[in-house]
């Protein structure tokens, strides 16, 4: 049956998904009202441009879900996307392809059907964000300590110290306190007390009235104000100055504190976490860490594995992390070669799980096909003799990691020698890497897989800088 012109049309655009239409040389031919309102361009401008000078999406270079489709002849079903709008700012929509033909069945082109899914991704945000329990991946006893103590103390209003090298997942650890805490309803404020010098933090974290200085035009609650009821996590804690951490024992001895400027006492109810990856107990016998704040902060203490001390979690982190970057990616998650995965388990990791996700997501920018290769990882994984830091594992220590492996796993390692890497003095390291880098903080920092604030205080430290 024909369909006249006039209704398809205006079927055409009813439909509340974007549909649009492409020839063999993916010139758009058709452009509904839906995706002119997803995308921000009118119809009578996109038709007969090519697809990726309108759409601006990520896969458009290398894995274009369009041209896979019109490629092999297969449909593509929601496959997650950002695009540009008009605008410039970046849409996540999904889309849908298929190989669009003329009545006697010959190849004219393709149609894609695709909708906004940023309410969507909004939500799964928010409710990510409520739920960092359920994102502390492992299952080793190392972990598994961490996580058996979470909900008991959550239910008491204790002081929290949680340490742990840097990238070691301290802050989902204090997040998923808060969560599961009667306080999950109120806020969860951070700050991060490496970032700023003692004037602004003070500001930061106690606020100022109008006319405190020059430029403080209005009234600023601080972070203790805005944590009321609820959870304030100040992170590197230990880097506070002695001076600071004078101002910060009154305040939780006396839970009330003034405004830069003000006169008024404001009284506030926060519970407080707080995360370092120094040795405070060792800074309070070298004194410069206050042992009185020291014991006030410490009530309950927790210890964050390295992830070298739990190397059976390895592969359940790689599992995840693919899988959330290849859909972020909008691309399938990749296999890994036995090969591959035994070098990443092999990795003795010095920036920790943060470093393992920031090494995949190297790998699947870089790598396009459906199995990692040793050549598809960096150079400090696939030669551990030029790292940081030193790893001997016992041999009876390895056998036990690689019985807790998932079965797929235990066959590459079973028989495997402990690694062993030579061990570099810290200062070393550092200078190997800055002079690789140029001098370059940003490139050193994600290079060694720690913050650019931690690069620094290592650099003072060295007489680097």
């Amino acid at each position: 049956m024909h369909i006249p012109d006039e209704l398809f049309e205006l079927v055409f655009n009813s439909i509340s998904e974007g549909v649009f239409t492409v020839d063999e040389h993916y010139r758009i031919t058709a452009f509904n009202a839906a995706a002119e309102n997803i995308i921000g361009i009118p119809a009578e401008l996109a038709i007969g441009q090519k697809c990726h000078d309108v759409f601006k999406a990520n896969i458009c270079q290398h894995r274009c879900a369009l041209k896979q489709t019109l490629e092999t002849g297969s449909p593509r079903s929601d496959v997650r996307v950002d695009v540009l709008n008009a605008g410039m700012d970046p849409v996540p929509i999904e889309v849908s392809t298929a190989v669009l033909r003329d009545v006697d069945g010959r190849m004219i082109g393709g149609v894609e059907i695709f909708r906004d899914i940023s309410d969507i991704e909004l939500l799964r945000d928010e409710l990510g964000q409520r739920h960092e329990f359920s994102r502390i991946i492992g299952t080793s006893p190392a972990i598994h300590a961490v996580l058996s103590i979470v909900p008991q103390v959550a239910q008491s209003d204790a002081a929290v110290l949680i340490q742990g090298q840097s990238g070691t997942g301290k802050e989902l650890v204090a997040g998923a306190i808060h969560e599961l805490s009667r306080r999950r309803d109120e806020p969860f404020i951070r700050v991060n007390c490496a970032a700023l010098p003692d004037a602004l933090l003070e500001s930061e974290l106690f606020g100022y009235v109008k006319g405190a200085f020059t430029g403080a035009i209005t009234d600023k609650p601080g972070r203790f104000s805005l944590a009321n009821r609820g959870t304030l996590f100040l992170d590197e804690i230990g880097d506070l100055s002695p001076a600071f951490q004078v101002k910060l024992l009154r305040v939780l001895e006396e839970g009330e504190f003034q405004p830069l400027g003000g006169t008024r006492t404001i009284k506030v109810d926060v519970r407080l976490i707080c995360a370092t990856n120094l040795d405070l107990e060792q800074m309070v016998r070298e004194g410069t860490f206050r042992e009185d704040l020291y014991y006030r902060i410490r009530v309950v203490p927790i210890h964050m594995p390295a992830l070298a001390e739990r190397r059976s979690d390895i592969p359940l982190l790689i599992d995840h992390f693919v899988k959330v970057i290849s859909t972020r990616m909008g691309r399938r998650p990749p296999g890994f070669s036995p090969r591959a995965m035994r070098l990443l388990y092999e990795y003795h990791y010095p920036g920790n799980v943060r470093e393992l996700r920031n090494i995949l997501e190297r790998v699947l920018v870089l790598c396009n096909g459906d199995v990692v290769e040793p050549g598809c990882l960096p150079q400090e994984v696939t030669m551990p003799s030029d790292v940081s830091g030193y790893l001997a594992v016992s041999r009876q220590e390895h056998r036990s990691q690689v019985s807790s492996l998932p079965n797929e796993f235990q066959s590459v390692h079973r028989g495997s020698s402990p690694p062993e890497y030579l061990s570099v003095d810290e200062a070393t390291r550092l200078r190997q890497v800055l002079q690789a880098t140029a001098w370059n903080r940003n490139t050193a920092a994600e290079r060694l897989g720690i913050s650019r604030t931690t690069l620094w205080r290592r650099m003072k430290k060295h007489r680097l800088v």
